[in-house]
């Protein structure tokens, strides 16, 4: 099993309609590193949902239910989308603040590569990140 992280703006996406919808394909992807890392997720995953621009928190975890096929909101067949269901809504939200605080998460992509939309995240990153929010 791999972990990621993907990232909305919650005036376009939120976490609450994210759980309300029940299940969703990860659409508008239109960064090749991006995309590559959706090609790469398998069914089973799971995914930080991290509120962009508004918010700058991870708030939940997704869970992959369907590898990467034709994104059905263009015609070009370079970009595709991953479909997700809500797992789990953190206890606590963790801050993009608080990510930048601890000197263990120094090298976490959401820092490194702050405009990717979807991100790897480690193992030991992963870890961290749940305690950071109480689970």
């Amino acid at each position: 099993m791999a972990y990621w992280l993907i990232k909305s703006e919650p005036f376009k996406y939120s976490w609450d309609q994210f759980q309300i919808d029940g299940v969703t394909f990860w659409d508008g992807v239109r960064n090749y590193a991006a995309r590559n890392n959706l090609r790469s997720m398998k069914k089973g995953d799971f995914a930080f949902f991290y509120h962009s621009n508004e918010g700058l928190e991870i708030v939940g975890i997704a869970k992959v239910v369907k590898e990467s096929y034709q994104d059905p909101t263009t015609d070009e067949p370079a970009w595709v989308v991953v479909d997700f269901k809500p797992h789990k809504k953190l206890k606590n939200p963790v801050s993009l603040a608080q990510v930048k605080a601890t000197p263990s998460l120094s090298n976490m992509a959401l820092i490194r590569l702050g405009r990717l939309s979807v991100q790897p995240v480690t193992d030991t990153e992963w870890n961290i990140i749940l305690q950071l929010s109480g689970e």
